[in-house]
């Protein structure tokens, strides 16, 4: 059985992620890039978070190109209305959420 090297609990159990996870500032813009597309820029993510899946899970529920890079997720298309709600979905603290 491994052990979690910051909270001592057994990696089952561990609840660093979510301790992380609902101390985060996170901040939710639009830019426009290239020829006046529209996209959804993420930002406020610290260590300890896997963006990488959080990128891939923004990408399939919102059916939209993306890419993440420097803790930063960059979405195709304008989707602020709609990134709060599945974010609090998958555990961050709503008030967090700029």
């Amino acid at each position: 059985m491994e052990i979690c090297p910051k909270c001592g609990l057994p990696k089952q159990a561990c609840v660093c992620e979510q301790i992380v996870k609902s101390s985060q500032r996170i901040k939710v813009t639009t830019d426009r890039k290239r020829y006046g597309k529209l996209v959804t820029v993420i930002s406020g993510f610290e260590s300890g978070i896997d963006v990488k899946s959080i990128a891939k899970t923004l990408k399939n529920e919102l059916a939209c190109g993306g890419t993440y890079k420097d803790n930063i997720i960059e979405l195709q298309g304008d989707h602020r209305k709609k990134i709060k709600e599945i974010l609090v979905k998958h555990g961050f603290d709503k008030e967090s959420i700029d």
